[in-house]
């Protein structure tokens, strides 16, 4: 086998190969073995055919195309091997030339794991961002819990923002009806924008008791298309207004709202919570961020078809989030006021740089020699068969080899970027020390 390498990018290559009698004489055994199974011969059961006699009775067109497949399909694998290039698809394979039983020249070419250089892994010049809780962050969140034990009290007056209403409402266009436009006994939360501009605005200034009409136009990109840009009229009951009174911050609320006696305990609870969720966004930036100067240290191409699928795992998390809200994809991009074009434009960067990550990792965890047991990895798949148990589905999945090793290269991208961390923290350890 005869194998020469033309570089056609950075992350594809053509790879000819040329194989002689000898290498066509191994994979037409191979065919005759598999087409002596599908003919019949008297005197002999179907796949006991000696080779001599099924040969002859095998059609030579069947054999021809049976055998350059089987040597193709051998010796792609061994011909990319040889020309150190790990290919990430299955090649495109083109028969060049055929002669049955002398010769068959052939072109394959596949995007591959391109060539990485790591810069300087151990000395990356990246600082520690430090999220500290402030007042205002504490008073905010002191706020919110006071807000989540507000009792609600009927008023007698005219609704303002940050009240509840009780409200009947019907909806037309041009005097009919339409889908999804009216509710009676519907509360609402003034404030809240759950409706279309101008609804809520509406009904402030009016008393229970009051019915009143609302003229309003519905944004351009509102979700329902038969509906975006419309004019509409509606008829609002307003049946009831409901202020909220928040209790006062003393240690009696303090002690509502867990094992507090005061409220300065109450607040230092809060201060400590902040403090601990801003120390996991100050570490997660500084992986980010790491890795981030490591592509810039690095000489990485990111091969189109890995940024391809990364495009699509992004939208496939968006479509998710949309579906969450009974909206679709085509709601978000309406919503953005993007084409999906423009938004593959736009998320492409960030697509190839998760790729440029992906790779840099990988390659530290070669060279660091990083891997995770199989004792690890088994406890892992303990952990998801326990959380999807009541899933036959996700059960089956856990027992597929690709999903096992997934979860073990990802696990081993974990196990590298701590790694990658660590030795990269020892600064701020001897800047503590200093301190």
């Amino acid at each position: 086998m005869k194998v020469t390498t033309k570089k056609l990018s950075d992350t594809k290559v053509e790879v000819t190969v040329t194989l002689d009698q000898k290498d066509l004489q191994i994979a037409e055994e191979q065919a005759i073995l598999r087409l002596s199974k599908e003919i019949k011969v008297q005197g002999f059961r179907p796949g006991k055919i000696p080779a001599e006699i099924a040969k002859k009775n095998i059609n030579p067109n069947d054999l021809a195309s049976t055998t350059a497949d089987i040597a193709v399909r051998r010796t792609v694998p061994q011909a990319f091997e040889e020309a150190k290039n790990i290919p990430l698809v299955i090649p495109n394979v083109d028969i060049v030339k055929y002669v049955p039983g002398e010769t068959l020249e052939y072109k394959a070419v596949a995007d591959i794991v391109p060539e990485i250089k790591l810069g300087d892994y151990k000395n990356l010049k990246v600082k520690r961002e430090e999220f500290k809780a402030n007042q205002a962050d504490i008073d905010d969140v002191l706020a919110r819990v006071r807000n989540a034990y507000a009792e609600k009290q009927v008023v007698k007056r005219e609704a303002k923002m940050d009240d509840e209403v009780v409200i009947d409402f019907e909806g037309s266009l041009d005097g009919e009806k339409f889908e999804g436009g009216a509710a009676k006994d519907f509360k609402l939360k003034l404030g809240s924008h759950q409706f279309i501009p101008g609804f809520e605005e509406g009904i402030v200034g009016h008393s229970a008791g009051d019915r009143f009409d609302l003229e309003l136009t519905f944004p351009k990109d509102y979700h329902a298309e038969k509906l975006a840009g419309k004019k509409t009229v509606f008829n609002v009951l307003l049946k009831q207004v409901n202020e909220f009174v928040l209790p006062e911050l003393n240690d009696e609320f303090a002690k509502k709202c867990g094992p507090f006696k005061t409220l300065e305990e109450l607040k230092l609870d809060i201060e400590n919570n902040l403090t601990e969720q801003n120390k996991v966004k100050s570490d997660e930036k500084f992986k980010d961020d790491l890795v981030n100067e490591l592509i810039k240290k690095s000489k990485i191409s990111a091969p189109e078809i890995l940024v391809e699928d990364q495009i699509r795992f992004i939208k496939q998390d968006i479509e998710a989030n949309a579906n969450a809200q009974g909206l679709n994809f085509e709601d978000y991009l309406k919503q953005t006021g993007q084409t999906e074009e423009d938004w593959k434009k736009q998320i492409k960067e960030l697509a190839e740089t998760r790729v440029k990550a992906s790779l840099a990792l990988q390659m530290l965890a070669r060279e660091e020699k990083i891997d995770v047991d199989n004792e690890i990895v088994d406890a892992k798949l303990n952990e998801l068969r326990e959380v999807y148990k009541k899933s036959k589905e996700a059960l089956a999945s856990l027992k597929d080899n690709n999903v096992r090793q997934d979860i073990k290269n990802r696990m081993v991208i974990e196990k590298t970027l701590n790694f990658l961390v660590k030795l990269n923290s020892k600064d701020e350890a001897d800047d503590k020390k200093a301190k």
